[in-house]
């Protein structure tokens, strides 16, 4: 009985501080930093600083997000993107933690943001041809964020620098304003979006089709290119799979929970056998390349539940990730 007793209260008190831990983990934040080498690099571009905010899954860091807002006011850069999954699901309508976050941030030149799987699409379907855009789009508007779904252009001296939303990317503009014209292909969205503002994305997407080698094209998108869907895209000739000097991500939450000595059990990935069950570990976060596309993909901030129990971090730390580009 006293041997008993004396294992329960061992796990007792491992248990107490594993959750106490967990806990400290998952209320602070970490700044990741991470060097993009570009081989063409233009010398205006040297050193420029992208800061990435994803997946906060309606997750406060305090009063007002205070410690969240404290950690992206205390760093540097020159543009500011958030990739998806701000909301907690998709049925959530929440805005206060993504309010709260970008009303507290000083620095919101060139913020831009691209929707995930838990937030709504930029536009609300309606029945008439008309554009209205979602509200709490419209709310990320009214706070300075720019809702990427073309491209987003930043020039200094002869160069310039891409942002683009990845799907639309994949798009022959020349070919789907020709569609649009013919009341074909693209036109079919026409029902729902208005044909004046499909025709204005498509031809702020040619500017795609001009760039120089003095050029950088950077693909915003909240889900990673697993290698499998990189050689998809390469053999479908209907695809314009173009040469982003950088693809920027979430969406896995670099497993969620991680283990020592193993790292992520599960992402979410159909490309993957078992839909990401035991994935590759260098494909999970941070930095890698294939065949010529370098991609970042950020754990991000908060969790999702999909097992009620289970929707928090383990060994895995909320961050932001801080990009630096640089000339190979």
């Amino acid at each position: 009985m006293i041997l008993f007793k004396k294992w329960m209260l061992i796990l007792i008190v491992v248990m107490g501080v594993t959750v106490g831990y967990i806990y400290w983990e998952n209320s602070r934040v970490v700044l990741t930093e991470e060097t993009i080498f570009i081989e063409e690099l233009p010398e205006e571009f040297e050193g420029f600083k992208i800061l990435q905010i994803t997946d906060l899954h309606g997750k406060m860091f305090g009063s007002e997000q205070r410690r969240l807002v404290d950690a992206i006011n205390d760093v540097s850069y020159d543009a500011i993107v958030f990739t998806g999954d701000m909301l907690k699901d998709d049925t959530s309508t929440d805005y206060a933690p993504t309010y709260q976050l970008l009303e507290g941030l000083s620095n919101l030149d060139n913020a831009l943001f691209v929707t995930g799987n838990t937030d709504p699409h930029h536009f609300e379907p309606v029945t008439k041809r008309t554009v209205k855009k979602d509200d709490f789009i419209e709310g990320m508007i009214e706070r300075g964020i720019e809702p990427l779904d073309s491209i987003y252009t930043i020039s200094r001296g002869e160069s310039k620098l891409f942002f683009t939303e990845f799907e639309i990317s994949l798009l022959d503009p020349e070919e789907e304003l020709e569609h649009l014209k013919a009341g074909t292909g693209a036109n079919q969205q026409a029902d729902i979006l208005d044909r004046d503002y499909l025709t204005e994305l498509f031809q702020d997407m040619t500017e795609l089709d001009n760039m120089s080698d003095d050029d950088v094209l950077i693909s915003l998108y909240h889900y990673p290119l697993v290698d499998q869907r990189i050689d998809y895209y390469q053999q479908d000739p209907s695809v314009n799979l173009r040469d982003y000097d950088l693809h920027i991500a979430g969406h896995y939450h670099g497993g969620q929970i991680r283990l020592p000595f193993i790292g992520a059990l599960i992402v979410p990935e159909a490309y993957y056998d078992n839909y990401g069950l035991f994935p590759p570990q260098d494909r999970v976060m941070g930095l890698w390349e294939y065949d010529g596309i370098q991609q970042y993909v950020s754990t991000g901030l908060g969790a999702s539940d999909p097992i009620k129990f289970l929707g928090f971090r383990f060994l895995n730390p909320p961050e932001i990730n801080l990009l630096t580009l640089s000339k190979k």
